[in-house]
């Protein structure tokens, strides 16, 4: 019976929402676990006859079989853009998860670098070797811009603007956003482009990627993360270091330099002024010294 409406949904995730496959099926993922549920309990009801009774019951049901509160944060999101798609469609007119309470979680700080550590582990790269110089361009991209991994691996020639400091990037549900970037990255991605990329035979279809490996094809995911990793044991640092460090390292230190958050969400491609919020884990002095520049009951 809800085989249609998930049709429905999937359809609105990807033309109204413009969201990537992957967000899409996990979406579907969560609407398809309350599906399982209903069935199990052999309750009938359509979309727009299910209650907040029936969703709590169904939340109760995910917590006893073991799903953590993260998770059954996620599904909750998951039935709520469920709902708003209902809404939209007029399937139904009363959104039952709009009272529907998420499990608090606790929310992780990511780790991050200093200045000092990325400038050692850049520094341990060889730019005497294609590859070396290559890394060095990503490495600083990736700090200057606050690139995700899939980002980067993905960058066009096309969407660069070094004359003018600007990169486009294609970031989640391929909304795109212009994002300034340093002159060390413009320095090193010219030294790649014009004196390494050349030399190397580009396969069809990668024409236009920025960064690849010696065979002409792009990098993957799995390769920056082996390079940062070696880099980062290379450099003795013992934090636990991915590419996304470096993205958090990015937005850490615009924060703490005292960058508006609003500046640092629309660099970052975040939809939610929330999830850039994550990166305001400042040190107790920084918070004491903003108070005391510019709150009046300080300036006493």
């Amino acid at each position: 019976m809800w085989d249609a409406y998930k049709k429905g949904f999937k359809a609105w995730l990807q033309l109204e929402k413009s969201l990537s496959n992957h967000s899409v099926e996990a979406y579907l993922r969560d609407v398809e676990k309350l599906t399982d549920y209903l069935i199990i309990h052999q309750n009938t009801k359509s979309p727009a006859n299910i209650s907040l009774n029936d969703l709590q019951a169904f939340i109760k049901f995910i917590h006893e079989i073991g799903l953590n509160a993260t998770s059954q944060a996620r599904i909750i999101s998951g039935i709520r853009s469920f709902y708003k798609y209902c809404i939209t469609e007029q399937i139904t007119t009363i959104d039952p998860s709009l009272l529907l309470d998420a499990p608090k979680t606790k929310r992780k700080l990511p780790d991050f670098l200093s200045f000092e550590e990325i400038e050692s582990m850049i520094g341990k790269l060889d730019v005497s070797k294609s590859d070396g110089a290559r890394n060095k361009a990503i490495l600083e991209t990736m700090y200057s811009c606050g690139l995700r991994v899939s980002e980067v691996i993905n960058l066009k020639i096309s969407c660069l603007y070094l004359d003018i400091g600007f990169i486009r990037v294609i970031g989640k549900g391929d909304k795109e956003r212009l994002v300034p970037i340093g002159s060390d990255a413009i320095k090193y991605i010219n030294i790649y482009k014009n004196e390494i990329r050349v030399h190397t035979k580009v396969q069809n279809q990668f024409e236009d990627v920025l960064f690849i490996n010696r065979f002409g094809k792009g990098l993957s995911r799995i390769m920056i993360f082996y390079i940062i990793k070696d880099l980062a044991a290379k450099a003795e640092i013992k934090k636990n270091i991915s590419p996304h460090t470096f993205r958090h390292s990015f937005a850490t230190h615009l924060v703490e330099g005292g960058a508006d958050l609003r500046a640092v969400q629309q660099m970052l491609g975040h939809e939610s002024i929330t999830t850039t919020e994550i990166y305001t884990h400042l040190d107790r002095d920084y918070l004491r010294s903003t108070l005391h520049q510019f709150h009046p009951a300080f300036k006493k």
